[in-house]
């Protein structure tokens, strides 16, 4: 399937979706308010050659690790944009057509370690390619935990201490959770907030204050999952919902208020700790279906996968010292 035929399949699913979740969120109010400054598209990327960019790791010189989900690519990018290709993860001998939902191959949630170890996620809808792939540097890109072929993992998030890292599925409605070294993964949770209602269920991850957070696109959620004793997960909280279309998230930096990539609405929120939520980024500021964002200090990072419109993007804005 050639990258555009890729482009245009999912675009009909995801159009689908995002005609069902175009209105201001439950509890939104609109206007940044000053909160977010000197807002600017940094970069634009070439759709038609699968540069949908889904997931974002930042590095500590402002550089980043992006996932481009239709190429199966994970590239290096300058915070002006400017990319290059690190790896090419192999195509299915399908096509990608199975893979679940959005019948395409795609890279998708990305994390880096300390030594310099990325880990990302491939989901090709074939038991020989799907999971938890490592890329170190002067190596081929290796998958190191096989994950089920009729899921379809997203999230990623990494815990450092224990050496361990946690996946969300947005299809089976489950939290893995796989050593950094590789091997079987394990069901962290299978809490029914996690479950999809028809597309897409728990889908960004975020280790932060002794728990794994995650959201629900589909029911417009924002959970908090306790981590027990023994790594056991204790019982999702709600801690924010109403948010329709939320992808991807990042903490920023004070206490539990986050940002939040409002895909099919076109918004970016911050989400208060009692969670009440604010719009401070749309589609007047560049957004072009936003999956993901990230935070170095002040500086923001926003990913527009433009997935049912033309203008993938990389956004960049700095936090407001009013924040």
């Amino acid at each position: 399937m050639s990258k555009r035929a890729i482009m245009t399949t999912v675009s009909a699913f995801l159009a689908a979706a995002a005609a069902l979740t175009t209105a201001v969120p439950a509890g939104a109010t609109p206007g940044s308010g000053g909160w977010l400054t000197d807002v600017r598209v940094a970069a634009h990327f070439d759709r038609n050659a699968g540069q949908a960019p889904e997931n974002i790791a930042l590095l500590p010189d402002g550089t980043a690790y992006v996932t481009f989900a239709g190429a199966r690519q994970v590239v290096h990018m300058t915070p002006g944009g400017a990319t290059r290709v690190l790896a090419t993860l192999p195509a299915p001998a399908d096509g990608g057509v199975h893979t679940p939902v959005l019948k395409f191959a795609l890279t998708t949630g990305i994390v880096r370690a300390v030594d310099g170890t990325v880990y990302v996620l491939y989901a090709t809808g074939t038991s020989d390619l799907t999971g938890l792939w490592r890329l170190r540097p002067g190596q081929e890109p290796r998958r190191i935990a096989a994950l089920p072929a009729n899921g379809l993992p997203n999230g990623l998030a990494l815990d450092e201490r224990s050496r361990r890292l946690y996946i969300t599925d947005s299809v089976l409605g489950t939290v893995w959770t796989v050593p950094t070294t590789g091997g079987t993964p394990t069901a962290w949770s299978t809490a029914p907030e996690l479950a999809s209602t028809g597309f897409l269920g728990a889908n960004g991850a975020k280790l932060h204050d002794g728990a794994l957070w995650v959201s629900n696109l589909d029911r417009g959620t924002l959970l908090r999952i306790p981590v027990g004793p023994g790594n056991r997960a204790g019982t999702p909280q709600v801690r924010a919902s109403g948010l329709v279309g939320i992808d991807d998230f990042a903490f920023t930096g004070r206490g539990n208020q986050v940002l939040a990539a409002l895909n099919g609405p076109n918004q970016v929120v911050r989400i208060r700790p009692d969670g009440t939520s604010t719009t401070v980024l749309d589609a007047a500021d560049g957004l072009q279906g936003p999956t993901s964002l990230a935070l170095r200090h002040d500086d923001v990072y926003v990913l527009s996968a433009a997935y049912t419109t033309v203008d993938p993007n990389l956004l960049r804005a700095r936090l407001s010292s009013r924040r």
